[in-house]
């Protein structure tokens, strides 16, 4: 996966040598954390295969708490009720929560929708005949430290009983244990081969024509030419779209 040029830095002259230093070593650590994002997101990529699933821990290792986000703590049963919208520059692609599968992953994904941080970001990875991949927050037109500092925080391994069908959404990790982080899929087509090994967490249920037409744009090397933008994406009560479609 590539990862878009660091944005969100500029150049400001100061003066002093003590508040030179300080600014250096502001932007020294700033650097570092994108770097470190850079290379955590690499692998987080699903691919058509019939590798067979590996084991993994239950739980990530512990990090430093972040601050609360408005799906935290939220029950199964309220985020049954979401569904995410994701407006793209192609058109809407509707999905429900499944969070009895995997609740982690879906509280992620409403804290993303619901804070703005899916905004502006692309699909940024396409593999023909199989999936989309968003949620490389770095695409973003507002990258900066914050998204890079939520992009690194990571998520626990939830490959429960969901198949991996059309339609499906799940998030995309790394080799090793606990990996994901931000980026999701979707299947344009089956994928059993990743049942038991990535967490299945929402279904489309409306905009699949969507979805298709980003999978057939050109591409090269699974990078579209021309990314697709998601424009904003929006929760809200599931019964309330499927009342309106």
């Amino acid at each position: 996966m590539n990862i878009a040029p660091l944005r969100g830095f500029s150049r400001q002259r100061v003066t002093g040598s003590g508040k030179l230093v300080t600014r250096l070593t502001r932007v020294s650590l700033g650097v570092a954390l994108m770097l470190a994002v850079h290379g955590a997101v690499k692998a987080q990529n699903p691919t058509p295969n019939t590798e067979a699933p590996k084991k993994v821990n239950i739980r990530p290792p512990e990090s430093k708490a972040a601050r609360p986000e408005p799906f935290d703590g939220a029950s199964v049963e309220k985020m049954s009720d979401q569904c995410v919208t994701l407006d793209t520059e192609n058109g809407a692609i509707v999905i429900e929560m499944l969070p009895a599968a995997a609740p982690e992953s879906v509280r992620n994904f409403l804290n993303l929708a619901e804070t703005g941080a899916l905004d502006t970001t692309t699909f940024s990875r396409v593999v023909k005949g199989f999936v989309i991949q968003g949620g490389n927050l770095s695409t973003s037109e507002n990258w900066n430290a914050e998204l890079a500092a939520r992009m690194s925080r990571h998520l626990p391994d939830e490959p429960g009983n969901l198949k991996h069908v059309r339609g499906i959404v799940s998030m995309a990790r790394g080799d090793e244990p606990n990996s994901a982080t931000t980026h999701f899929f979707i299947l344009v087509a089956d994928g059993p081969h990743l049942d038991g090994k990535f967490a299945a967490f929402g279904r489309v249920i409306r905009g699949m024509e969507v979805a298709d037409a980003i999978n057939r744009a050109p591409s090269e090397n699974e990078k579209p030419v021309v990314p697709v933008r998601i424009k904003h994406a929006d929760v809200s009560q599931c019964q309330k779209l499927k009342t309106e479609n």
